[in-house]
Parts: C-alpha cells; sequence; structure tokens
C-alpha cells in the first residue's frame, strides 16, 4: 500500500513538473510586464542616484536606499517568476527574504527620522511621564498611553508609554522578518518534496498552514506600525509620516494578502477572468500583477 502511495506521489509530482517546464506565458502577458518592468527599474534607479547624488543624511538615507532597492528585487524576481513559474517558490525565497529587510529599513527610517534609537525611547518615557502629571480631570485626553484598536482592545489592556513599548513595538517588527525568512526556507525544502502545492487549499499541503502562520505574524507587526505611527505622527510630522506609512503597508502587506486572495478564489473557482485562464496558475498571476503595480512603491 506505502509503495503504491508513494508511485502515486511520484507520478503526481512529475506531472505538475512536466506541466510547469513546457509551460510559457502569453506573448502579451510577457510584453506588458516587460514594458513596466523596464520602467520601475529605471525610476527606481534614478531615485537611488538622487539619494547617492545628495548623500547628507546617511541615518536617513541609508535606510530609505534599502527600501528603494525592494523595487527591483521584486521586480526581477516577479518576471522571471512569470517567465519560469517551475522555479518561482525556489527565487521567491530572495524576494521574501529581502521584503523583511526591507520592513526593518523602513522602520530604522522612521526611528532615524525621530533622532535615533535612544531619542526615540526618551520621547516615549516623556511622553509617558507627562501623563502621570495630568490632572484627573483632564486624564479623558489618554495622552502618553495607547489605546488598543477594536478587536485588541477586548485582549489586551492599553499600554503606558515607555521604553516596555517601544521594545514590543521592535519586537512586533523583528518578528516578521525572522517568521517571514523561516517560512520562505520551509516552503523551498517543502516544494522539494512535493508537498507545498503553492496555493492550494489543501490538508496535506504546506500551503495553507505556512499563510495561516504569515498571516498572524503580519497582522501583528502591522498592527505595531499602526501603534508606532500613532505615537509619533506629530514628532514625523516634516516627512509626512502617513503618505509613507500606507504606501509601505500597501507594499509590504497588500501584496501578500493579494496572492492568498488569489489563490483563494481560485481554489472556490470564482476566478475565472479571460486573464486567469491565459496565465494558468496562480503565481503568474500574482507575478503579472505585481509585474504591473510596483512601480508605484516609487512614491516614496
Amino acid at each position: 500500500m506505502q509503495g503504491v502511495i508513494s508511485l502515486s506521489s511520484e507520478h503526481l509530482n512529475r506531472v505538475i513538473h512536466d506541466l510547469f517546464s513546457s509551460y510559457s506565458p502569453p506573448v502579451w502577458a510577457t510584453l506588458i510586464a516587460g514594458v513596466f518592468i523596464v520602467i520601475s527599474l529605471t525610476l527606481s534607479m534614478y531615485l537611488l542616484f538622487e539619494h547617492l547624488s545628495s548623500y547628507k543624511n546617511p541615518e536617513e538615507q541609508m535606510f530609505l536606499i534599502g527600501v528603494i532597492l525592494m523595487v527591483p528585487c521584486y521586480a526581477v524576481e516577479s518576471f522571471v517568476s512569470l517567465v519560469h513559474p517551475a522555479i518561482s517558490v525556489d527565487i521567491g525565497i530572495l524576494r521574501d527574504c529581502y521584503e523583511s529587510f526591507a520592513m526593518y529599513c523602513f522602520g530604522r527610517y522612521l526611528i532615524a527620522c525621530l533622532g535615533g534609537e535612544e531619542r526615540a525611547i526618551l520621547f516615549m518615557e516623556r511622553e509617558g511621564r507627562a501623563a502621570s502629571k495630568m490632572p484627573l480631570l483632564e486624564h479623558d485626553s489618554e495622552k502618553g498611553v495607547v489605546k488598543h484598536l477594536f478587536p485588541m482592545n477586548y485582549f489586551l489592556k492599553p499600554w503606558k508609554l515607555g521604553q516596555w513599548v517601544y521594545q514590543v513595538i521592535k519586537f512586533g517588527i523583528v518578528q516578521y522578518m525572522i517568521i517571514k525568512a523561516f517560512t520562505a526556507i520551509l516552503a523551498v525544502i517543502l516544494e522539494a518534496f512535493g508537498v507545498y502545492c503553492e496555493g492550494d487549499f489543501k490538508l496535506n499541503c504546506g500551503y495553507p498552514y505556512v499563510a495561516v502562520v504569515l498571516n498572524f505574524s503580519q497582522s501583528w507587526a502591522l498592527y505595531c506600525l499602526v501603534q508606532f505611527y500613532a505615537i509619533t505622527k506629530d514628532e514625523l510630522a516634516h516627512i509626512k509620516p502617513l503618505y509613507k506609512f500606507l504606501t509601505f503597508k500597501s507594499i509590504v502587506f497588500l501584496t501578500w494578502w493579494q496572492g492568498v486572495a488569489i489563490a483563494l478564489l481560485s481554489t472556490l473557482g470564482l476566478f475565472r477572468s479571460p486573464i486567469a485562464g491565459a496565465l494558468q496558475f496562480e503565481s503568474s498571476i500574482q507575478d503579472f500583477i505585481i509585474c504591473i503595480e510596483y512601480r508605484w512603491v516609487l512614491l516614496l
């Protein structure tokens, strides 16, 4: 019985490999994606050289450059994955690892704009002490206290600003970097054994379990970023933080959730557009969309 199952598994893996190997995207998809990739690379290199030519604030600019480099990384990886879907999981590890690094760079960029880590902690401690000294009748303003959003307010008590809050937010971002890199490596290992099944929500596949873990990790990291913005928005008013914050969130988090939504709709049979039919694979649809939309990161 085990031999039959082993043979069936090997046969299925061989069929899937042959299907990926024989597949080539439509010419129109390759041309459209290629045009947008050239635009993304050109504008990102221009923006990169602009920063390097006026490198007057290295504490801030070196982290901002790290975020900008995510554009060519995503663009090239998505285009290669679109043209050669058989290696999409393997080269996806590069994108995922750099994505986690880019999140670290974005967080460090905001901290650098506050004057560094020590000044950011001092700012939070100062706000926390100011709240403690406020008259009782003015405590309704909740200055110096982090009030949680729904539904987190049912699970977490309000945070009084200070070093502890800073460390919680920092860890919330760092844990996503670690888990993202780990799950990317795990996906490659599972794919090598033919049990990852990217885009398939089946209990005997690794993809749905990885998706659940990443969704929890991303949600917490996103929540920490939201709280960090709420705490520092006045101090960072000179860099227009809301615009940068929303743009970066759409880059990192919406890209992932977009891929999960495509996979889920395809599994339920609700994604039946002519474009989806021509591209055949969920990963190819996601790669094609990323090739088109990723140039907007340059608005940072």
